[in-house]
């Protein structure tokens, strides 16, 4: 009889990190930025069905890259879990960190599981709060992790360049269409560091909204109030690089 193959734990783990992170790699790079009234999802999607982003709750958002069909069953039961809890105790007691524990406890045990796969995904749940100081967002990488964030997150495709990126330019109370505009920039590099254009057709775009006087803040925005914000945004990225240019 044959011996069977050994692999050590550690390496098993490896192989299988190193499989979900490629998987996550293939997909298109969404960031997430806060803004002065709250933080903003932006993606490039050229499908108008298939969301990387959605509501969860009243003030809770979600963003995710990777495979469809995996996160899209992630989605679903954060949202059956938001409304159980909700329901049962009190609204103000669904918070983008229970929810975050929540998917971290489902990533860790498929990711540490022999009989499956690991999920190609990588997901960002966000709170927006009454001021900025008390927004949350929370990145949850393949292996269940959670990373706290601050600012700026970007995951999927080369999230790391885009999130070097963000790091150098994103700085606090920029306005919506600022904060889109640098989001679109950071998206539209390539690796090698050559600009593209991004259509807004391309563009999924969504906001957590403080100020909106419902309870419910998330909210999409599309066709002509997206091009308008964009068409502001370039305009104050012109205004502000010819300042740095005078010196002034």
């Amino acid at each position: 009889m044959s011996t069977p193959f050994y692999v050590s734990p550690q390496q098993a783990m490896a192989d299988r990190a190193e499989y979900a992170r490629k998987g996550i790699a293939r997909g298109r790079s969404l960031v997430v930025l806060q803004y002065a009234d709250g933080i903003v999802f932006v993606g490039e999607n050229p499908s108008r069905a298939l969301h990387k982003f959605s509501e969860i709750y009243d003030r809770i958002g979600f963003a995710a890259a990777g495979k469809y069909n995996e996160y899209e069953n992630l989605r679903i039961g954060g949202v059956r879990y938001a409304d159980l809890r909700g329901y049962t105790y009190d609204r103000g007691d669904v918070t983008a960190r229970g929810l975050a524990n929540v998917y971290a406890q489902t990533l860790g045990t498929i990711f540490s599981s022999v009989g499956e796969k690991p999920y190609e995904v990588e997901l960002v749940v966000a709170e927006v709060g009454d001021t900025p100081e008390q927004d949350q967002i929370y990145r949850l990488p393949h292996d269940g992790s959670i990373v706290d964030e601050h600012g700026s997150v970007a995951v999927g495709g080369n999230a790391e360049q885009i999130s070097s990126y963000l790091d150098q330019r994103h700085r606090d109370g920029m306005s919506l269409a600022e904060a889109l505009q640098l989001a679109v920039q950071a998206l539209s590099r390539d690796t090698n560091g050559t600009q593209r254009e991004i259509p807004a057709e391309r563009l999924e775009v969504a906001v957590l909204d403080r100020t909106r006087p419902q309870k419910r803040k998330f909210k999409r925005i599309t066709g002509a109030q997206l091009s308008r914000l964009l068409e502001a945004g370039s305009t104050a990225s012109e205004a502000e690089s010819a300042k740095d240019t005078d010196g002034t």
